[in-house]
């Protein structure tokens, strides 16, 4: 097994030997119990396609959390991502069982099926991850860049030493044959803020020496990304223009926010009514923040929230993220922060029509002129409907670059489809109970950009 094939087919191998226990053990308590409960008979027809419904529900939703990465993933994260996809599809079917059988049936047999695939998640995770670092060495990887504040870009690299054996940083490289040379050996390169040319150059060496490379993009990249490729003229053609989403997209789109919205209002309610009562024992204001926010081609609409601040949050008139240690934010306002019980009134401005589920995510206008300012394309966000959730939102952070910001909504812009959309809400519960994607901006900033980028990314727009 040490030829690469041979490595990559053993870790197959064992992703496909998890989801065939997870769902084993899913088909034994449908075996044991529910098929005699929902009255079916125990025929291989009905009980393939029991077990198919669970597998299919498992793999998509193991697949869009990573469930199955091992390697590139801690084992915690691995098992929470595990057992999050396990508990939805096993929730799932149990909703679909009670719809068909038209009856209450007992719980109890799933979760103590689920109880049994958190040992085995736990079990498979440090074995898969352990022989996953016992085929693939770290590879010696170089970092090019330009600027000092680029590679805070890269600095999660640290999280991934067992993958990324760090032995070079090459700055500025201004001779690109001189750069091939110290590039020799290397079996993974990562770019950021190079000129076109020499990433290029990079990447054609990469491929053709077996190296991976990863490039941090720029947003000319991203609006290139998502041209549309044409035959005209005898010659290969890219046409770029603003996105125009189809027409049916876009009523199926507005039909399952409308859907959507109208029942997470109905289930959250009871939260929504005692978050509401917080608020107000708390210090007697009032408990919506209504605050004027973008949607789409700049139009303006008043964004719903709980209200976490003190009611003098803004008094100087200044419009102000929040900070990381920001003591305008009140005790229960720190609570529904974390769990992002704040967010939930929005859910009225989806069902209104003011905003998506699913979409970038709707700035103040005051500070989205103040990032313009620092970055002319920050606009093109504003091609498509303001979102509950995002690109930004699952991946990045609270804090995360405007920049960034900007490159994940168009990665999102580039790729609408309602297979998407869905990914992307299912995604979203994922980060609900990770508390570092709410981290605050740095004490003293107002906006999330810092001045020491907002020139590199003048120039490198």
């Amino acid at each position: 097994m040490k030829s690469s094939m041979g490595k990559t087919l053993l870790m197959r191998g064992m992703k496909i030997l998890h989801v065939l226990v997870m769902v084993g053990l899913f088909g034994l308590s449908w075996c044991f119990y529910y098929s005699a409960r929902l009255g079916l008979p125990l025929t291989v027809g009905y009980v393939a396609a029991a077990v198919g419904i669970y597998l299919a529900i498992y793999v998509l939703l193991g697949r869009t959390y990573n469930a199955f990465a091992a390697g590139s993933y801690r084992v915690s994260q691995l098992v929470y991502s595990q057992c999050l996809s396990a508990l939805l599809a096993a929730v799932m079917v149990y909703a679909l069982m009670v719809l068909v059988g038209f009856r209450f049936v007992n719980p109890l047999p799933l979760l103590g099926m689920f109880a049994c695939q958190i040992i085995w998640s736990v079990l498979w995770s440090l074995i898969a991850n352990k022989l996953y670092f016992v085929l693939y060495a770290a590879r010696k990887t170089v970092i090019v860049y330009c600027q000092e504040s680029e590679l805070r870009n890269l600095k999660e690299i640290k999280n991934f030493e067992k993958k990324f054996q760090v032995i070079k940083y090459i700055k500025e490289p201004e001779d690109c044959d001189r750069l091939m040379e110290e590039l020799e050996g290397a079996e993974a390169v990562f770019l950021t803020g190079l000129d076109m040319n020499v990433r290029n150059t990079v990447a054609k060496y990469c491929i053709h020496n077996d190296a991976r490379c990863y490039i941090q993009p720029r947003v000319g990249d991203l609006i290139m990304a998502g041209a549309e490729h044409m035959q005209m003229f005898s010659v290969p053609i890219m046409r770029v223009r603003k996105a125009y989403p189809a027409p049916e997209y876009l009523a199926v789109k507005r039909l399952i926010d409308i859907v959507a919205s109208l029942l997470a209002i109905i289930v959250a309610s009871p939260f929504m009514l005692v978050t509401a009562l917080m608020i107000k024992l708390y210090d007697g204001g009032p408990v919506l923040y209504k605050q004027v926010r973008l949607t789409k081609d700049r139009k303006e609409f008043k964004v719903l929230k709980f209200r976490s601040m003190r009611t003098d949050a803004e008094k100087d008139g200044v419009a102000r993220l929040s900070t990381e240690h920001d003591d305008r934010i009140t005790p229960v306002g720190k609570i529904i922060r974390k769990i992002r019980f704040d967010e939930l009134p929005q859910l009225f401005n989806i069902l209104k029509g003011d905003m998506t589920i699913v979409g970038p995510r709707p700035e103040r206008p005051e500070i989205a002129s103040q990032y313009e300012k620092e970055i002319p394309s920050f606009g093109l966000r504003l091609q498509v409907k303001a979102g509950l959730t995002g690109y930004a939102q699952i991946y990045g952070k609270y804090n995360t670059e405007p920049y960034d910001k900007l490159k994940m909504d168009l990665m999102y812009i580039n790729h609408m489809s309602l297979a998407e959309d869905i990914r992307l809400m299912f995604a979203t519960v994922k980060i609900l109970f990770m508390v570092e994607s709410t981290e605050g901006i740095e004490d003293g900033q107002t906006t999330a950009s810092s001045q020491e980028n907002a020139e590199k990314e003048k120039q490198t727009v």
